[in-house]
Order: structure tokens, then sequence, then C-alpha cells
């Protein structure tokens, strides 16, 4: 089960992984817990239609839909509103109603619904700085490790209204934005005489003193580089197909960096890192 915050999350993070599993007769279902409609559109072949403005919740529903279709995998809606990125100084308020305001265990019960109905072994999400920080991507982490343990918890959240209990056995956070990764493929690019489209990105890392996390999983999924791409061009309002996301040659991309990063947060099956699996001691022990 891979937890996302909006539509399109699950196209730039951990796509990879999800189709070489699906390849492999794993069920994968992705949750996601708003609809986007506070998103802005990003690709600028798209601003300025009405249509799209208008109807950006419906637009971007359908965008999910292909999307899933391209990587094989199921997907839920959670149901909550879109928070919105603030911006300014002071940071406004957030609009009343939305995902990242609501009741953390409340909303991590909505989640246990889904995680008891589909039981799965694994369980993807963002770590506590949501990978970014965008209000969704925190609160999706805070919900889903509440879910994590929530799910076995019959007294917090009964059978009766939640459906029979049931353990996961591993989270992981998403890391696929990682710094080894991005200098690999800087270097690779200059390298072969090409304008690579990092140097901004390492110069923001460095100025930020952004800390690395710890990667304890790669997971092999070079295979599955094209029909990660074609997922997230799905999502049109959100990716321009000729911007930056797609300006390593994939021949490249295959031969420097052909694995997708993890951070192994919980275990409840012994493993020893580093892993390239995130079923690793959990296929042992079946």
């Amino acid at each position: 089960m891979a937890v996302h915050a909006h539509p399109d999350d699950e196209s730039s993070k951990g796509a990879a992984t999800m189709a070489k599993y699906v390849s492999e007769g794993v069920d994968v279902l992705v949750v996601t817990c708003t609809g986007g409609e506070r998103g802005s559109i990003l690709n600028p072949k798209l601003q300025g239609d009405s249509y799209i403005e208008e109807h950006i919740h419906e637009v971007r529903r359908r965008e999910m839909d292909e999307a899933r279709e391209i990587l094989g995998v199921e997907q839920e809606w959670l149901g909550f509103v879109d928070s919105g990125l603030p911006e300014g100084d002071p940071l406004p308020p957030l609009p009343e109603g939305c995902f990242a305001l609501e009741d953390v265990d409340k909303a991590a019960g909505e989640l246990v619904r889904k995680i008891r109905s589909f039981r799965p072994q694994v369980i993807t999400t963002y770590d506590e700085n949501g990978g970014y920080p965008h209000p969704d991507h925190i609160m999706t982490h805070k919900i889903t490790m509440v879910a994590f343990e929530g799910a076995a918890d019959t007294e917090k959240y009964p059978e009766a209204e939640y459906g029979p209990a049931y353990q996961p056995l591993k989270v992981y956070y998403n890391q696929g934005f990682n710094r080894p990764r991005t200098e690999a493929l800087h270097q690779a690019m200059l390298d072969r005489g090409l304008e690579s489209p990092y140097g901004e990105w390492l110069k923001r890392w460095d100025d930020s003193g952004h800390k690395d996390r710890t990667l304890t999983t790669h997971v092999p999924c070079a295979d599955f580089f094209e029909i990660r791409d074609k997922a997230l061009i799905a999502h049109a309002t959100q990716i321009d197909p000729d911007g930056g996301w797609f300006r390593v040659p994939m021949e490249l991309q295959k031969e420097v960096w052909p694995t997708e990063e993890y951070e192994l947060a919980k275990s409840l099956v012994d493993t020893s890192l580093p892993e390239d699996d995130l079923f690793a001691g959990i296929r042992d022990n079946a």
C-alpha cells in the first residue's frame, strides 16, 4: 500500500517500484488522501485554460485514472480536501475543513479502514518532513504512522466500525529525491558534456542545510522507468513533458542510478540492511 497526499504523488515517488511489483504479481493499492483540489496548474501549456481552472478536481481525477491504468495498480481516495501550499511571510492560515487541519486520530481511522480491508504487508509513505514541507504531505505521514499501529488496535479502532484487526509488517519512507542520486546524475550529465538540470537543486540543498536521510533500501527497477514517466505525464496539469523531470536521458538514468530508494521506518520482521526488496524478511517467513 502506497499512501500519498495528492494525485500525481504516486507517479513521482516510487512509481517504478510499484510497477515492478505489479509485474511480479503483487497486489498494489495507492491510497490518495486528497483530491488535489487546491493544486496549481504547473504545466505552462495548460495555464489559462478556463475549463481546467473551473473543474480542476474532475480533471485531476481523470488524470489519476489514467496513471492508475498505466501503473497497473489499484487506487482509492481517502476523501479529504487539499490544504493547498501556503505562501507568504507570515504564512496565511490553512483553509477551514482542509486535510491538514483534520484530527489526526480520526483521519487515521479512515486509513485504518483501508488497511484492514486491503491487508498490506508493506506500506510506503513520507517521512516526518513530508519529503518537502507541504502540510498535506506532513499530515499524510502522521496518519500513516498512527494507522500502521492502529490497524491492529481494536480498542482505539473497534472492529465493528473499522473492520477486522490487521497488522502490517513494514513501513517505509519514500526517499527517491536523495542527494547521492542527484549528485550521481548531475555528474554523469556533466561528464557527457550535457547540461544538468540539477545544479540549482544541489545549490539549494547546500543553502538549506537539509540533513541527508538514511537510505536503507535500494529497489532495482530501471526496467520500469518508462512506465513511471508515462504515468507522470498522465498528470498533465502538474507535469510539463518538456520540463526538467525528463532532461536526463533514459539510458543514462538506467546506467547510473537504476534503483528507487526508501528508508525503513518500522519493521516487525527481521531484516538485514541494506535491502534491495521492500519484502525482505517477509518473503523468508511467508
